[in-house]
């Protein structure tokens, strides 16, 4: 299925911070973290427009992504594709793209995930590695240039 990346629009925050709710349910639950106020809040709060991309299938928003400025790299936030649109390979070719960008910069990208995460699992694919870890978050940086395994 084909995804249009596009800018965000009026309207699409609220969707978005009901779509990260869903998304992230389960792994807060598993952490004894989930709240649904704080869950939506915390997007709502921090959303930019000017750094964020929605992604649209069939005219309906499926998730979004953010990239802002961090020091001399970058920060890749509310990474979210709805779970229907997951296991398509969607988030791998934004991230794939995204890194190419960032390598052609020469720009580290940072992110945090949440503990035991599957979302994990494809930024070490990518060559992302934990930099720091509480008892919620896993903080990891992917230097520039990294070369990236091929999925098996």
């Amino acid at each position: 299925m084909d995804v249009e990346v596009r800018a965000p629009r009026g309207g699409d925050v609220e969707v978005l911070a009901e779509l990260r709710a869903e998304v992230m349910r389960g792994d807060l639950e598993r952490l004894g973290r989930y709240d649904e106020h704080r869950v939506r809040q915390r997007l709502l709060d921090s959303f930019s427009a000017e750094h964020s991309s929605v992604l649209v299938a069939r005219g309906q928003v499926v998730g979004c992504f953010t990239v802002r400025p961090d020091g001399d790299g970058l920060l890749l936030e509310h990474f979210i594709v709805a779970a229907e649109h997951q296991g398509r390979g969607i988030g791998s070719r934004l991230l794939r793209g995204l890194l190419e960008r960032a390598d052609a910069q020469w720009m580290d990208v940072r992110l945090n995930v949440l503990r035991g995460s599957a979302a994990q699992r494809l930024y070490e694919r990518y060559g992302f590695a934990v930099e720091a870890q509480d008892e919620v978050d896993v903080f990891m940086v992917r230097a520039a240039g990294t070369v990236v395994r091929e999925s098996p």
